[in-house]
């Protein structure tokens, strides 16, 4: 690779659904990292890469800070902590919101340890007037001194330019560590199985998602299709016959809404069948986190 070619990593941190894997999403312009308006949607670190020209970006999509309450809660905590010793710059993101609360207090005095630039992005700015946006970015500023400040909006592509041409400043001279065609580190397997995740995520109840895993049993492909089983794991037996619904409505509807976004990432037709199982408490199971693959042996 030609030597005048800038390459570094760049960290997505912030509370749980401020528009972490959205942004991110949109700079690579396809889903990668699954959305919803639940919180904690993001459960791995999800490397995505960004080049254009001599330019190579790798943002790191970590897991929404917040307090663990299991042993996958404080894998997910680790990873988004991890990230920052792995990266060259960090983004910050926010709401525009009148008051910073616990989540952000916590996140702001990790930051004020980090030894890396830090840009503050105050986020959604579609769902804001003007004046609250320039109130959040006044009392945000006084609580550590930001290497730049970028309101945006993933949503409609607002500054999204603006704040590529910001983290250029901060990406060092190197060689791209992917080839130029690359968009993420993740396996195929990984991204279906996270898309499935995110359409159980949507499609059902408030408890029970954060209560699911999504394991991709085969993956076959062929000429024509691809044929995929996947199995939904959850905690409870009486979760089990919620996912499923009656007459199989809602497993039918997550498996629909699940293979048209399968289908736009392979660029094929996909034939996929879903399994519910139960696994009690596998949350706080070392060993079944290992196998789900939220865990590995490293322990750093």
């Amino acid at each position: 690779m030609e030597s005048n070619t800038k390459s570094g990593f760049v960290s997505i941190i912030g509370r749980p659904n401020v528009g972490k894997s959205t942004l991110m999403n949109k700079i690579i312009g396809q889903k990668i990292a699954i959305t919803s308006s639940k919180p904690q949607t993001t459960r791995n670190r999800i490397s995505t890469v960004y080049t254009k020209g001599n330019v190579q970006m790798v943002f790191v999509d970590t897991p929404g800070l917040h307090k663990a309450k299991n042993k996958l809660g404080e894998s997910m905590v680790s990873q988004a902590k991890r990230t920052f010793n792995e990266s060259d710059v960090c983004l910050y993101l926010t709401e525009a919101d009148p008051f910073i609360g616990e989540q952000d207090e916590n996140i702001l005095s990790l930051l004020r340890t980090v030894s890396i630039p830090v840009i503050l992005v105050i986020t959604k700015t579609d769902k804001y007037e003007k004046e609250k946006v320039f109130k959040a970015i006044d009392l945000f500023s006084k609580q550590m001194d930001f290497a730049d400040v970028v309101p945006l909006s993933a949503k409609n592509g607002k500054n999204i330019d603006t704040l590529l041409e910001v983290l250029e400043k901060f990406i060092p001279n190197g060689p791209f560590y992917y080839d130029p065609e690359t968009l993420t580190d993740q396996p195929e397997r990984q991204i279906v199985s996270e898309i499935i995740r995110e359409k159980c995520l949507r499609c059902l109840g408030d408890e029970i998602p954060h209560g699911i895993a999504v394991v991709i049993e085969t993956m076959n492909f062929s000429k024509y299709i691809v044929d995929i089983e996947a199995s939904i794991i959850c905690e409870r037996d009486t979760h089990k016959g919620m996912i499923i619904g009656r007459g199989a409505s809602k497993i039918k509807e997550i498996g629909s809404k699940a293979r048209i976004d399968i289908e736009k990432m392979l660029e094929k037709k996909v034939n996929l069948k879903l399994f519910v199982k139960t696994k009690e408490n596998w949350r706080d199971s070392e060993a079944l986190l290992k196998n789900f693959g939220y865990i590995s042996d490293d322990k750093d």
